[in-house]
């Protein structure tokens, strides 16, 4: 028998073919390189302007001036800046604490095949397909307390002054988040809900589980890795929203309102001090990547190999 025949078979074959498609199938370096140049350009590069900027003195006119830790230092004293961090956080919590549970029980609804569930879907995702100035416009003028609706059910809303108050405010804002991003998130899971196995919800019939069950003891954990997507967008928005404090309630009453993302507004482009607001904006950037690369390494996200849902 020669040597040829000896070295061929079909586990040569095999790894041959193993090898050759390893070499055809996988991406070269030249299909991320518009996705990288994008990145670099768009992301990285005004990233590490800002962070410039945070150690300068700069009114948008001229060049600007080194001014070493002046701009931070001013920071850790302003007591508006710590009550913006305070006033941020309350309102990222509130905002997962109030969508998140409405998400998952919208998206698993929607997931379903209840009759007019596709017509009523559209209607719940209307939101989605709105812009945050839009819908902050509608709703302050649907909250106004002299022509809105607080203005005609004084029974419920008192004065109808809702925003007139920083626990008022503080609701609408809440309220209005949720109305705008809740469609987002149940769309999310609505997809997390599709991808779980008939086959367990099956066995969990035949074991006598009812409805209520195969949620808490099915559905939940096989959502396991939308809902930690879902919550690191969520903390990241909260800690980012700006539009609607600008139109609802414009930071006040007073300074009740204004988070950090409009303080930074308020810093760079209405008094003209860039290099606070870049400090600012510093902080928010260093803040949101700490916090979701907290939730993902606590909640063991970056570990799960499975390309299935929950697996």
């Amino acid at each position: 028998m020669s040597t040829s025949s000896l070295g061929s078979g079909p586990g040569r074959s095999a790894r041959a073919g193993r090898r050759a498609g390893v070499g055809v199938t996988r991406p070269g370096i030249v299909w991320a390189l518009p996705a990288t140049v994008f990145f670099l350009l768009f992301a990285l590069l005004p990233l590490v302007l800002v962070a410039v900027l945070s150690f300068t003195s700069w009114d948008g006119v001229g060049s600007p001036t080194f001014n070493g830790l002046d701009n931070w230092t001013k920071l850790l004293h302003d007591p508006v800046m710590t009550q913006s961090i305070w006033l941020t956080l309350v309102l990222t919590v509130a905002g997962v604490v109030v969508q998140t549970p409405v998400s998952i029980l919208l998206g698993v609804w929607a997931a379903g095949h209840q009759r007019n569930r596709a017509v009523l879907s559209a209607v719940f995702f209307i939101p989605l397909l709105l812009s945050a100035t839009a819908i902050s416009v509608v709703w302050r003028a649907v909250l106004d307390p002299n022509f809105g609706v607080p203005s005609q059910m004084q029974w419920l809303f008192g004065d109808g002054n809702l925003m007139g108050s920083q626990s008022g405010a503080i609701a609408v804002l809440t309220f209005v988040g949720m109305w705008q991003w809740t469609p987002m998130h149940a769309l999310l899971y609505q997809g997390g809900a599709r991808a779980i196995p008939q086959v367990l919800y099956q066995a969990a019939s035949i074991d006598g589980a009812g409805k209520v069950r195969q949620f808490l003891h099915i559905t939940l954990p096989q959502l396991r890795n939308t809902m930690i997507t879902s919550v690191i967008l969520m903390l990241v928005g909260g800690l980012t929203t700006f539009d609607t404090v600008l139109i609802l309630t414009q930071g006040g009453p007073g300074t009740d309102t204004t988070n950090s993302a409009y303080y930074m507004y308020q810093q760079a482009f209405k008094s003209f001090d860039f290099g606070s607001g870049s400090a600012i904006a510093l902080v928010l950037v260093v803040v949101a990547t700490l916090i979701s690369l907290a939730v993902v390494r606590l909640s063991g996200y970056d570990k799960m190999r499975g390309t299935t849902e929950g697996l």
